[in-house]
């Protein structure tokens, strides 16, 4: 599908989790050409989706748009077209088209995202669109919100400056900064933050209203979980960077971090990624940088292993959940064995890291624990990974070098008591599965 080639090297370096950063480009290369390819569907799909006359005309209007503002400034147009939100939204809106029976609060969408790209390629354009309930939310810019009902909003680009006027109310004038960012002294506009200090900016995104559910708009967060964010990708940055190179080198795949409601029932931190909005991690406020850092680690082994199945398929196996996975009480499907195992084996080397180089005992502890925990659960399900017969040439390989990862990790192994504690919890998560799950 794409031109994309990952040597066997390359593979391997994946398989043990700590690729180079020519592995993680081809990676990125694939998911972007994809991206391309599914804008592409999209944009042609609009004549033949069952869309009324007026609404058929203002998409047509808006991809248009969308195909000028590449045409004009790829780099700048292609961060709106590879932004990770944007990916679902296209994908749910080219079924819907598929079925004939399209939302047009969804295809409307289309509108903000060819504005975004377009005042981002500097394009001079005029266009009308739909807001959403919250506003009129443009991807990787900002919102601009509004206080009623607002049918439609007027947009004029040039250079720089983009005029946003809602229908029946004041215009809102935006300029580009020198560092990219779009502002204004408009009090209705919120752009968004970006966390500073990685290999690239990265945005907090608790705006887009795509960045749940496609077309659904979710309460922005308040100000102060702005700053405990901004707070806990500063002081998880230093832990990423101990983690490893390779730790450090895969937040260049990040493109924003989404804030999800939180914490869950139980207290837990949780995160996950979305299928399609490659580069994008979903977590709800953390209450440590240790386990922002974790949770970053563990979605973004998802992120690298679910782009390297699509260019290079790994295995052949089914959907069909029947395998145990000590870190899930529920049965897995291969692939969710394989991307769990996967995930564990970086989070077992990263805390193994910061166990060894954290001089706090208590964290030096806690870090040795969470690394038993999950040195064990990756040994744990290795044999049913290594002799799983739907693995392509490829998939073994790549199993291989987890296997090799793994056996490196007892170069340095925990305190007995960790890898006894670890060892039971295991054990014991198997004999719940034994009782839940006879054969």
């Amino acid at each position: 599908m794409t031109g994309a080639v990952l040597s066997d090297a390359e593979v391997r370096e994946l398989g043990s989790t700590e690729a180079g950063a020519g592995a993680l480009a081809v990676l990125a290369d694939g998911a972007h050409t994809r991206r391309l390819l599914l804008f592409r569907v999209l944009l042609d799909a609009l004549d033949s989706g069952g869309l009324p006359p007026a609404q058929r005309a203002a998409a047509r209007e808006h991809g248009a748009l969308l195909e000028a503002a590449d045409r004009a400034a790829p780099g700048q147009a292609r961060r709106v077209m590879f932004y990770p939100l944007t990916g679902p939204w296209a994908e749910n809106c080219v079924r819907q088209l598929d079925r004939g029976a399209p939302d047009h609060r969804d295809i409307g969408h289309l509108g903000p995202v060819a504005a975004a790209a377009a005042a981002r390629a500097g394009l001079g354009f005029r266009t009308r669109v739909t807001p959403h309930r919250d506003g009129i939310a443009l991807p990787t810019l900002g919102l601009l919100r509004h206080s009623g009902p607002v049918r439609a909003a007027e947009l004029h680009g040039s250079g720089d400056r983009l005029v946003i006027r809602p229908a029946g109310g004041p215009a809102a004038e935006l300029r580009r900064t020198a560092a990219g960012r779009w502002s204004s002294r408009d009090p209705r506009w919120s752009p968004l933050p970006t966390l500073a200090g990685g290999p690239r900016p990265v945005l907090l995104d608790d705006l887009d209203p795509c960045r749940v559910t496609p077309g659904a708009a979710t309460p922005a967060g308040p100000p102060q979980q702005r700053a405990h964010w901004q707070a806990m990708w500063r002081r998880a940055l230093p832990l990423l960077r101990l983690g490893g190179a390779a730790r450090a080198a895969e937040l260049a795949l990040l493109d924003c971090v989404v804030p999800l409601p939180g914490p869950t029932a139980t207290g837990r931190h949780t995160s996950h990624t979305r299928d399609g909005a490659f580069g994008a991690v979903l977590a709800s406020p953390p209450p440590s940088p240790e386990l922002f850092a974790a949770g970053l680690v563990h979605e973004l082994q998802h992120a690298k292993l679910a782009a390297l199945h699509d260019l290079l398929p790994l295995h052949t196996a089914g959907p069909a959940p029947r395998h145990w996975a000590p870190w899930r009480p529920d049965p897995r499907p291969f692939d969710g064995l394989l991307h769990g195992a996967y995930a564990h084996l970086a989070l077992a080397a990263l805390w193994q890291r910061l166990a060894l180089t954290r001089e706090d005992p208590v964290a030096r502890d806690d870090a040795w624990a969470a690394h038993a925990r999950c040195a064990a659960q990756v040994g744990a399900v290795l044999p049913a990974l290594r002799g799983a017969r739907p693995l392509t040439d490829a998939g073994r390989a790549f199993v291989k070098a987890m296997t090799a990862r793994h056996s490196r990790l007892a170069d340095h192994p925990p305190p007995p008591e960790h890898r006894v504690r670890a060892a039971a919890y295991v054990d014991t998560a198997r004999s719940l599965w034994h009782r839940h799950h006879p054969p």
